[in-house]
């Protein structure tokens, strides 16, 4: 008996965690539906040279700007090579991009792209030389140097050649120093927007109800699809970081609008759970028309004498399927995801005469969803 009890609990529990972990997934932290204002990352771009490349690098000839900063370089360094014919191919102007990361402090370091601008065959082997990065105002906030590594490579013979990847955009991880910090006076902010990901009015409705429910005080106020005002309470002045790791971590379930999102170059179908069809009857067929060529060779006979030749007589058969099998289907009102994805598949049709149908359902009026083409 107390065997039977032990088991029977055991299976209740497991039940239970089961039912609260499927709970526990549908909500999100807000961490994940928004962010803080002010709180973000900033681009930097810059110019420079990589060099070391085994032959791969920019022909100067059809790179001027190559050339002009080769030559800028080296009168810097105190070498004259004004009137010189350059020839190597050592040598690969390019762009370094990096984001500076929020409250980045200097001396710490930041990884950065580098992208051949000329016509470099490959940056692999090279290093980049000191490049000062700057951001959207003209500022320099880091500077960059360090040996480029790239994913791809490229092979090349007398008579063919292999390329994998992309050899003219690599990464140097950890490749700059950050010289100058964006001034942001974090721990004496009175008030903190929260900056939703996906602006939603219902969204944001909780997120506001959630944060005051912790507070315990009206303190966060939606003001529109995409942003929750949060006024800092007076227990909480001088600890932000306190109140907003906590906040953080509050969980939400969030709303989204039903669409369907479809990319036609690639067929990609997505459709939200909340799309809903009205009563619909669908019927889908194809007209499709083959054509197969099969010559054939007809040979003179034994006696046809000198004159006769061997020709290619033309033989075409044509092949028409109307799609005379293919019948109508109804999709019953308001049928969940499941069920409409269920009835598109018992057609028996593909991503792109799917597509299609989902268009006709819209112009109808029955898809009861927005539709989104990439």
């Amino acid at each position: 008996m107390r065997t039977t009890l032990l088991k029977s609990l055991t299976f209740v529990c497991f039940v239970g965690l089961i039912f609260a972990g499927s709970l526990h997934a549908e909500t999100s932290r807000i961490k994940d539906l928004a962010s803080i204002e002010g709180v973000r990352q900033n681009q930097l771009v810059g110019y420079g040279l990589v060099v070391g490349l085994n032959g791969s690098g920019d022909t100067l000839n059809n790179a001027p700007f190559t050339k002009q900063s080769l030559t800028a370089m080296l009168e810097r360094l105190g070498v004259n090579t004004r009137g010189a014919n350059l020839r190597t191919a050592n040598v690969a102007a390019v762009m370094v991009t990096a984001d500076l990361p929020a409250f980045g402090r200097k001396g710490s370091r930041i990884d950065v792209t580098v992208s051949a601008l000329g016509d470099a065959k490959s940056l692999q082997g090279g290093t980049l030389l000191v490049t000062p990065l700057m951001g959207a105002t003209g500022e320099i906030y880091a500077v960059a140097q360090g040996s480029v590594a790239i994913a791809g490579f490229q092979a090349e013979g007398a008579a063919a050649s292999l390329t994998r990847g992309v050899p003219t955009v690599g990464r140097i991880s950890n490749g700059a120093l950050i010289e100058k910090e964006i001034d942001y006076q974090f721990k004496d902010t009175r008030t903190v927007r929260l900056a939703l990901r996906n602006p939603d009015l219902t969204t944001g409705r909780r997120i506001a109800l959630a944060i005051n429910e912790f507070m315990a005080a009206p303190a966060a106020e939606p003001t529109d699809p995409s942003t929750v005002n949060l006024a800092i309470p007076k227990n909480f002045k001088g600890n932000m970081v306190q109140l907003l790791t906590e906040i953080e971590q509050l969980r939400v379930d969030p709303d989204q609008v039903a669409r369907v999102v479809i990319d036609e170059r690639t067929g990609v179908i997505v459709m939200g759970k909340d799309v809903r069809v009205s009563t619909v009857a669908i019927a889908q067929g194809n007209l499709t028309i083959s054509i197969t060529e099969q010559p054939l060779v007809s040979q003179p006979g034994p006696f046809a004498g000198d004159q006769a030749q061997t020709v290619v007589v033309p033989r075409t058969t044509i092949q028409v399927d109307q799609g005379q099998n293919n019948k109508l289907a109804v999709l019953k009102d308001s049928v969940t995801l499941k069920e409409l994805v269920d009835g598109l598949n018992a057609l028996g049709i593909g991503p792109r005469d799917i597509i299609s149908i989902l268009q006709a359902i819209k112009a109808a009026g029955a898809l009861q969803a927005e539709i989104e083409v990439m």
